[in-house]
Parts: C-alpha cells; structure tokens; sequence
C-alpha cells in the first residue's frame, strides 16, 4: 500500500479494481469507514475503464456499474496526457464534464504545461493536430497537481548554474523546468547526510554507525537550496506541491489556484472516525444577536462602499488632472531652463525621448519642455485631434494621477484643448537611457550599469502590480534618467491617448519596433498577463543594449535594417532570431538571465518580481545603503565630466595654437597681440627701413612650358627654402604674390640701422641657396633664379602689405642672380665698412625717374669676399 496525502486529495489502489500497463485508475470515494485489517481510506470503482497496452482506444467507453453512487464527484487520474485527452472525450460523451466531477491529473513535473510542437504553454487541453475544440470545455473540470518550484534566489541560483554546468562540463542541455528540482533534491539530501554525518562525528561516534547517522535526521528541519526541508518521525521529507486549474476560459490559460506546502510524502494514518460532527443547536436568543450583527455590519458595509462611490464621482467629475493650454508658458529658454539641470550634451542620435536644442542653441534640454507653474515639465503632443472623455478615459487618467513612485515618472496632467492634446510629465534632465549608452565620452562602469538595470526592474515591478498592469512599450528611450542619476520610466498607461504617427512601413515605426516581443508582433495585442511577458521580452533587449553598448538589437557579424529584423523576429522560425551575446564584455550569468527573459515561449520567461532577485544580487544591493549608492553614482558621472572637460579644453588649447600661428603668419606679431587682447590697431610710422623684393626671371616662359601642378611644386619648393632661410634674421615676411618675393627689416619691431645689414645678409644667403636649388619636374640644379633688389625707403606703414613695395624696377631690366640696391642702401652698408659693393649706373625707376643704383657683390669676413 501507497498513497499520497495531498490535504484533502488522494491518490491511491484500488482494492475492487486492477489497473492496467498505463497504469491509470478511477477511484470513487465511498466515505466509509476502512475494515480494521486494511490501514487506508476505503473508496470503491467509480467506473470500470477499458485499458489496453499503450492507452485506452477510441472504443473504451466508461461502465457505470448498476446502483453505484454519484454523490462523489471526485476522480483521480495518473497517466500520459494522450491518455488523458482520449478519457476526458469519453468524459464528455458520458456528460462527466458538467461540473458534477473533478478530475484531479498529477504532473508531478508539469510536463503537460509546458510548451510543445502540439500545444502552447498552460494550455495541456490543446491538440494543434487535431484541433478538438471540445477539449477546452472538457478541461475546465480538470485539475493539474505538480510540485511547487521553489522561489528563493538559492534555487534559483542553483538552477541556473546546473545547467551552466550541465552544458560546459557534460554537454548536455538542460532547460529551465521542474525536472531541476529533482537535482536540487538530491543536493539537500547529501546537505542532510553530511550535517548529520558531521555531528555524529563530532559526538565521537562513527561514519559507519548508520542507525546513528539516521536518528540524526529524523524530525529535523533546516534551510536547504530549494527552501526549508522538514522530515518527520519516519524520515520522510514534507512535500510542496501546486494545484493547476483553467483560469480563463476563453484562452484556456492555467495558473496556479492554490499550493499545498508541507504535505506528507509517505504513509496515510488510518481513518478511525468520521471528522463530521453534528453542531449544537442555536437558541432563539443567539440566532436574533447574530441576525442584528450582521445587519449592522451589511448595513456599515453598504454605507462605506456608498461613501467610497459618491467620492469616486465627485473626484472623476473635478477633473484634477485638466490643464488648460494657456497654463503651460513657451518663451525664453535661458529663464525657464537655468536651472533644468545639465548642459552637458549627452545624446549623438535623437530618440523618442528626444534631445532637442533650444532656439538659442544655448542649453540643452532632452524634451519638448514648458514651464507649468514654476517647474519644468516634459510635454508629449498626441497625434488625436480630440480626446472623447469617456467613462474608461476618465477612470486612465485618475489611475495615472494615483501612482507615485520613485523609478516612474511622476504624470502631472493633461492638456484636451484641441488642437494642442498633450500629456505633461515629469522632466528628466539628464537624457534617457538610450542617450546615455550612445555617448561614449561617459564612462559606464558595472556598479553603474547594474543600478540603472536594478532601478528598471523596480519601476516594471511596481507597474506590473499596480491597475495599470502593464507597459507595452519598453525601450530603452523612455527609460530616462533625472538629475539625481535615478532612472525613470515613462510613456506608460493612458492607452487611450497613444497612437502610433509613424507611417505605416516607415524606417522609425519599425526601429520602434526591435525591443517588441514576438508574440506582440503576431498577434498586436495580448491579454494582461501576456502584456507583462512581453515587458518582460523588451527588458532583455535593453540588457543587451546596457551590456554591449552598441544599439538596440546588436547583431555582430551583420548589418540588417530594422524592417529586416522585426520581420525575422514576428516569423519565429528555429533557431530562433535573437541579439548576440559577448561574454567577454558581460558575466556569464547574465547572458543567462538574457536568454531567459527573450525565451519565444512567454510562460519561461521570469516575472519582474524573480529579476529584482536576481538583479539584487548581481549589483550587492545589500551591501550599501542609498545614501552610499547616490554619491557613487554621483562621483561616477564627476569623473566622466573631469575627463570630457579636460578632453575638450585639450582640443581648444590645441586649436587655439594653430588658430595663433596662423594668425602670426597673417599679421606682425605685436599687431596679432593687440587683436588678441580686442584692441584697436593704430597706424604707426617708422623713420627708415630697408624692403627686399625678388622674383624669378623667366617665370612667364618657365610657366607655359610646365603644367599648373608644375609651377605650384616649384613655388611652394622654393618659398619653402626661403622662409627656412629668413628665420635666421630680423626680417619680416610681408606678402608672396605669384613668383614675387617680398620682405622688410626695420618694422614692426624698430632696430636702429640694423635693417640694412639684416636685408643684405639675409639676400646673399638666398642668392647662395638659389644656386643649389632644385627644379623637380626639370631634374636638374639652378635656374636663372631670381633678380634681387634692396632699397631703403622711407614711408608710412598701412594695412595693406602692398603698400609697403617701393617703386619697382621692371623685372627684364635686371640680370639673374644679382643683388641690386639703392644708393640710400649703400650709405648705411658703408657704415659697417664689411660689404663689397660696386656702381651700376643711374636707372629709370617706375615714379621715381632716374635713381643711381649699385651691386651687392658680397660680405667680407677678414680677406674673403662672400
């Protein structure tokens, strides 16, 4: 004899029936009292089943025998789920399944829940080969008995390294189910043996000592990985199971309608008496007391859900969630947006949140934002032309105005004046989710990542449990984060308002679409609790997108558009099409926890209540407190501004260097610095300075015989060696103009009558260079080089380099290679006695008429002539 106690469900032999190979029976409780020599229920055939090898066939009919009583509407059933479809079809044709009988199934590990090629998943009545519609209704007298799947985070724990475990080490792949419950078993029984083991041994007994060992164990209790263990006088375990039943008839859903924690794995204790015992009648004076209290409590009752009714009217009819359009001020951003938060640019690509300039492009906001009553507040504009105030608008909106907490935005109203519908929120300074990962100039360490993960769960958590139940809409750009590093969700509820204005197969509506879940994209719209698997789908993205940091369904190794990856998503062909996973760049664990929330079957994805376990324990939530978790965040994002501020004064200084040297190469230096420091430049005159002019005889016929390219070379090649060249001396280089050369000595910074001597020997060097000087496209040393002429000149200063130039002798006038100068020029060289100069002559000069003019032969240096 065997039986399970199961509260008040057993499941046990028949002694007046035999079952067959399937192992199937039906029991029909007698409600007798047992014969003293059996110590068990008594029950007697309900029914006599026709079992074969393999099942009962179509033919097997239920035979009710002759006189048997029907009074006992319960039945046992223990089997394969083919079997049990084709009993409960004979159930039905038998008219069974009309409410008078229950079936209880035990699926100790919920096989018949879970998902398969025939069937979805909490649908065991379904059949997709042979669509029998009638199953449903048959089901709904049916109940499912499975053992309870522990909730701590230690199973869970434990579960998800077994089949991490499972896959590195054996190979082999396990999923998540209740099956894993059966090695979490046996590890709280070595738990057990090796507790009792270490103090049998630690009371100087033996390992060998068995019977020892045992008593160690009996009536002991302790905290094991799958919960608390509890065993009784005869060293059985206590048992938890669930109890399955159709909770929608219309999908023909099961869920769990109640669990039977601690129930007896072993032997059942006799039945000795009847547990029904015949009440004492109630006097006359009992039964008016009791009449009298529960009129006043139904009179109390009606009275207060009366009062609750009548306020709910007067709060619906106040409408205080109604804001006019003309209460929301547009106007000037710097005196609404000083003080609404950081200026810090945050977001490279726009999202739906939106990081949006000002007109004045001078702050940075993250919304379309107004001012509403002396705050900032994020402004969302519906695509409706007016919004019809019905019963379920007003009843959205009083929900929306209820719900307050800490990782939701907070909804401050609504504006129905048409045309301006809008919803008005809470405003988050600091860019939303989406912004942040897209900025790589912000360093995102774990701790950081996996507060802004925690803080995420925590507001789907509260969502899901409140009466708006759901989001619909997650993504990673309506998580957005307020200027206390908190994020938020936003876009939630009012389901009335929302609309999609995107056209119908356009790039934004699809790129909308990637954190959508499969089914969701099926199907449109789901039942509540399949709104919240979904939510679920649509977090697992976002982990993808906080782990890699490189978009919204990052596919490594392909480049598919949004339209192309939705698409493969809706069609759920195997293997199913999925963001990829790098564990170099996240922990193993959590790739995990991706998987399993982007599971294709909704009912093995975990709720937000199991990911704030986990989640907990991947970001040691425990360890610090709030106050500790605020200022890390806040010193995270210190330090990532410290670094972006240096980077970018690193790039000003940098361009502010070379924005100077091409300043200094433009204008004299004393006359760039007084432009730096804003002031004006005033023209200044200087007695006596000493100008260089050259240029290259032959240019015009050296330029038609070469390409553009050509004289450019040669150019750039040639004033290139002369500018090397003049930064040995206290010259100035005004202008270079085609093959004109020019440069002064004696301004912008004065130096006596220096000027002459720094003009000449500076001419000498660049004669001396010339004759070296290279032609490229030639290939070959020199030629005629430039005709040089120095002239002292006195004259006014403009801020026209030009106007400097004196009066210019024709360039065919002069032989190659020669330094000429002016006779102005040769009184002061003769002051320095060291130059080797001879007379040329008088020559016209163009303005000036005839000037006599000599040649600048070289510098002596003791006996030599340069």
């Amino acid at each position: 004899w065997w039986g399970w106690a199961l509260g008040t469900f057993l499941l046990v032999r028949c002694p007046s029936m035999r079952p067959g190979p399937s192992g199937l029976w039906a029991l029909h409780h007698t409600g007798t009292s047992p014969p003293s020599s059996v110590q068990t229920p008594s029950f007697s055939c309900l029914g006599q089943l026709g079992v074969f090898p393999g099942g009962p066939q179509p033919s097997a009919a239920w035979q009710i025998p002759a006189g048997q009583p029907r009074e006992s509407p319960v039945i046992y059933i223990c089997g394969p789920l083919e079997m049990l479809h084709q009993i409960m079809r004979l159930a039905q044709r038998e008219s069974l399944t009309n409410g008078d009988y229950v079936f209880f199934y035990v699926d100790v590990f919920g096989e018949s829940l879970r998902a398969s090629a025939t069937r979805d998943a909490l649908k065991p009545w379904q059949n997709k080969q042979s669509q029998d519609v009638g199953l449903r209704q048959a089901f709904q007298t049916v109940l499912v008995i499975t053992y309870h799947e522990p909730q701590n985070p230690e199973y869970q724990h434990f579960q998800t390294q077994l089949i991490l475990r499972a896959k590195e080490e054996f190979k082999v792949e396990l999923g998540y189910s209740l099956m894993n419950l059966v090695a979490g078993c046996f590890y709280d029984g070595v738990l057990l043996y090796a507790m009792a083991l270490n103090e049998t041994l630690a009371e100087g007994g033996s390992k060998k000592d068995g019977t020892r060992i045992v008593q160690k164990m009996r009536d002991r209790k302790f905290q094991g990985v799958t919960g608390l263990v509890s065993m009784d006088g005869n060293n059985d375990r206590d048992t938890d199971f669930s109890l399955w039943v159709m909770g929608d008839p219309e999908s023909g859903e099961y869920e769990v309608a109640g669990q039977s924690l601690g129930a007896v794995w072993g032997a059942l204790p006799p039945l000795t008496s009847s547990p029904l015992v015949s009440p004492a009648p109630l006097s006359t004076l009992a039964i008016v007391a009791l009449g009298t209290g529960l009129t006043l409590v139904m009179f109390g009752i009606s009275s207060f859900l009366i009062f609750r009714k009548l306020m709910l009217e007067k709060e619906l009819a106040s409408m205080l969630w109604r804001i006019r359009w003309d209460e929301l001020q547009f106007g000037n951003a710097e005196r609404y947006y000083r003080g609404a938060g950081s200026r810090l640019t945050l977001s490279l690509r726009g999202s739906s949140y939106g990081s949006l300039m000002t007109a004045h492009g001078k702050y940075q906001i993250f919304a379309n934002t107004g001012h509403f009553k002396g705050n900032v507040v994020a402004i969302k504009h519906v695509n409706k032309k007016r919004i019809e105030l019905t019963r379920q608008v007003l009843f959205e909106l009083k929900h929306m105005r209820d719900i307050q907490f800490n990782h939701l935005t907070r909804f401050i109203g609504a504006c129905i004046d048409p045309p301006n519908v809008c919803i008005v929120t809470e405003y988050c300074p600091r860019g939303s989710l989406q912004d942040i990962l897209e900025n790589e100039s912000i360093n995102l360490d774990w701790m950081f990542r996996y507060s802004l993960i925690n803080d995420i769960v925590k507001g789907m958590a509260f969502l899901h449990n409140s009466i708006i139940g759901h989001h619909g809409s997650l993504k990673s750009s309506n998580c957005v984060v307020d200027s206390r590093f908190v994020l938020k969700i936003t876009d939630y509820g009012l389901a009335s308002f929302r609309s999609s204005c995107d056209a119908e197969d356009s790039h934004a509506l699809y790129a909308k679409k990637l954190w959508t879940a499969p089914e969701l994209l099926q199907q449109g719209r789901l039942p509540p609790p399949g709104m919240q698997k979904a939510d679920v789908y649509s977090f697992s993205i976002i982990l993808q997108e906080i782990a890699l940091r490189n978009g919204p369904f990052y596919i490594e190794g392909m480049d598919l558009s949004p339209k192309e990856i939705v698409q493969k998503v809706r069609n759920s062909q195997k293997p199913f099409f999925r963001p990829s996973i790098d564990l170099g760049l996240h922990s193993e664990e959590l790739a995990v926890l991706m998987e399993r929330c982007w599971a294709q079957e909704p009912a093995e994805r975990p709720d937000f209540s199991q990911l704030k376990i986990f989640i907990r324990r991947f970001n040691n939530e425990g360890s610090t407190s709030i106050l500790d978790n605020l200022l890390s965040r806040m010193e995270q994002y210190a330090n990532n501004l410290e670094k972006l501020v240096e980077e970018r004064t690193q790039a000003y200084l940098e361009e502010k260097r070379k924005a100077e040297n091409l300043l200094y190469q433009i204008l004299p230096h004393s006359v760039a610095e007084q432009l730096k420091r804003g002031e004006t430049v005033q023209a200044e005159a200087f007695d006596s300075v000493t100008i260089y002019f050259s240029d290259i005889v032959g240019f015009t016929a050296l330029s038609a015989e070469s390409t553009p390219m050509q004289v450019v070379t040669l150019l750039n090649d040639l004033y290139t060696c002369f500018d090397a060249i003049i930064d040995n001396f206290d010259v100035y280089k005004v202008e270079t103009i085609g093959d004109a050369y020019m440069v002064v000595s004696g301004l912008p910074v004065r130096n006596g009558k220096l000027h002459a001597n720094e003009i000449v020997r500076m001419a000498l060097a660049l004669l001396e260079a010339v004759k070296t000087f290279k032609i490229r496209h030639r290939g070959h040393h020199g030629f005629p080089g430039p005709a040089q002429r120095s002239k002292r000149w006195v004259c006014g200063c403009s801020s026209r380099p030009p106007a400097l130039a004196p009066g210019d002798a024709s360039p065919s006038s002069d032989p190659a290679l020669k330094i000429h100068i002016s006779s102005t020029t040769k009184e002061v060289l003769d002051e320095f006695g060291c130059f080797e100069l001879e007379l040329r002559g008088d020559v016209e000069m163009k303005g000036k008429g005839k000037m006599r003019t000599y040649w600048l032969l070289g510098e002596r240096t003791d006996d030599s002539i340069i």
